[in-house]
């Protein structure tokens, strides 16, 4: 028995290394499905996205959440026109790009389809919606309530807060806690829960995995 199996190994030895090789090469692939599901397109921005929220947020800023963000919004299509009429890499509306032109003059008149001045008013308007946004519970709840307002407005964010607080929960948590509170229509409702949930549950990470730089404010 055991000259059969020493027989068997001489006489199949090239074919075992192969499937050996081919064995590791599948498993080296099913350990790294992550980066394989970002987007081609998104390299050509992360230098310049990293930039961008480090200059917004500190050397430390979570540029795979705004990077999630971009993919959740536009698929990181520059020129992309949503059905509602949202524009560019970010999707601001017309009146949204015209109002933070404004407010933040040093980023030039308002080019929504412009990826470098798209990516900066990003990560100022997200800025912009943290610093209003107190009393949460930790980073990932505020991170949530962030994108929300980002996606719906913050004043929908502050009545949502204060329903929480009404019926005698918590309004420093956004996930089982604020997201079950809005008045809001029930389509609206859904898609802004989606959106916040999509980008720090299953996008960030994502983009966390491939090296974008941050981490991910919300364990997965």
């Amino acid at each position: 028995m055991m000259h059969d199996v020493k027989s068997f190994l001489r006489a199949n030895s090239t074919w075992l290394a192969m499937s050996g090789v081919l064995l590791v090469m599948l498993m080296i692939e099913a350990c790294q499905p992550a980066a394989a599901q970002v987007p081609a397109a998104a390299s050509q921005y992360k230098r310049e996205l990293t930039r961008v929220v480090q200059q917004e947020w500190g050397m430390n800023g979570r540029v795979a959440v705004h990077a999630a963000q971009v993919h959740q919004e536009s698929a990181w299509r520059a020129n992309v026109d949503s059905p509602v009429g949202a524009q560019g890499l970010s999707q601001f509306m017309p009146s949204t790009s015209q109002w933070i032109a404004e407010i933040y003059p040093d980023l030039g008149s308002a080019a929504p389809y412009s990826p470098g001045w798209a990516m900066r008013a990003q990560a100022r308007y997200n800025r912009w919606h943290w610093q209003r946004i107190k009393s949460t519970a930790d980073q990932c709840q505020r991170w949530a309530m962030t994108l929300s307002a980002y996606n719906g407005g913050l004043g929908w964010v502050n009545r949502d807060r204060r329903l929480a607080t009404a019926a005698g929960d918590d309004a420093g948590k956004w996930f089982g806690s604020v997201e079950r509170y809005t008045n809001r229509a029930g389509w609206a409702k859904r898609e802004n829960r989606h959106y916040v949930s999509h980008i720090l549950l299953t996008l960030t990470p994502r983009y966390t995995r491939a090296g974008w730089q941050g981490g991910a404010p919300c364990p997965s």
